[in-house]
């Protein structure tokens, strides 16, 4: 089944699309990470999935409900974690799930058994008594979540929720999420953090100026960019000509970085019988050779100045 759906989203501030018309659908027990550079549309875009604003065109459709003419049940489906923790600062940590519980219609004993199930979760159990305008941002951050989760919703949307906390917190919220998803729940994941989307994501959207670049998993987005594997040596004393090594068959391009060369090539393993003979023309000695396939972030620079270079013709 899929969770959300959105088609042909837009939405103009003046003379700027923030979202493009955009497409894309979300697998019911997945983990969908939404990245983008800053002001390429993803708070946007997330806040039309999550009836914050309306969109100038476009349907948006939660776990088969549409979000404009159900929006109470669509709703019901749904938490959401946005990027600015904002908790209510004159209540208790105890009493902010108790007012949430009251919003979603969670049965009394229910409302109880879940805050303290979650405040014990994120580790704030001791501080369910204090007000929360003295709480550090991962404590806010933390608490967000738990009030987000207590209405056990079926699709958990989290916007940037790891940015500026400590590495603990960022634990904590990434195991969370982790847990989340193995109950069978589906994240949406908004962020700008590559390494994250990579540890946590079954699908990652890159999204820049409005528009979807590309839709995959992070695998497969590697793998679409074969011509970013590259095979790295490092030699020990004398090293080659670098214009050596970038006449080696199968070598696109060459960098060096401190003592060691960045040999780029499609087919890293169809460069080591011609660098094998250099190395033994020359009388070199290796102290290191391995083989890399390309880091999700350089996918993510690739379709970003991909879209670009599209807008800008």
């Amino acid at each position: 089944m899929t969770a959300i759906r959105a088609r042909n989203l837009a939405k103009n501030y003046g003379n700027v699309k923030a979202v493009d018309h955009i497409n894309f659908e979300v697998k019911e027990k997945s983990i969908f990470g939404f990245l983008g550079p800053n002001g390429a549309g993803k708070s946007t875009t997330q806040r039309i999935l999550t009836g914050v604003i309306y969109p100038d065109a476009g349907e948006v459709e939660i776990m088969g409900f549409s979000l404009f003419k159900e929006p109470i049940k669509a709703k019901q489906e749904i938490g959401v974690v946005p990027e600015q923790a904002n908790v209510y600062g004159e209540l208790t940590a105890w009493d902010n799930l108790m007012f949430i519980g009251e919003i979603y219609n969670v049965p009394g004993e229910k409302i109880n058994q879940r805050a303290t199930e979650l405040l014990k979760l994120f580790h704030l159990y001791e501080k369910r008594n204090l007000k929360t305008r003295g709480f550090s941002k991962g404590m806010k951050q933390r608490l967000l979540l738990s009030m987000a989760l207590l209405s056990e919703p079926q699709i958990l949307f989290l916007d940037e929720p790891t940015t500026g906390l400590d590495v603990e917190s960022k634990q904590v919220i990434r195991e969370m999420i982790r847990d989340y998803h193995r109950c069978g729940k589906t994240v949406f994941l908004t962020t700008h953090d590559i390494e994250e989307a990579n540890m946590l994501c079954d699908q990652i959207a890159i999204i820049n100026q409005g528009q979807i670049a590309v839709i995959d998993r992070p695998a497969n987005l590697k793998q679409s960019l074969q011509k970013f594997n590259w095979l790295e040596v490092a030699f020990d004393g004398k090293v080659p000509d670098e214009r050596e090594l970038a006449g080696l068959a199968g070598v696109e391009r060459v960098k060096k970085s401190g003592d060691r060369f960045i040999l780029y090539a499609s087919q890293p393993g169809r460069v080591l019988p011609p660098l094998g003979k250099l190395i033994e023309k020359r009388g070199l000695e290796v102290i290191s050779l391995h083989t890399q396939e390309p880091a999700l972030e350089e996918v993510f620079l690739y379709f970003i100045n991909d879209t670009n270079s599209r807008k800008g013709a």
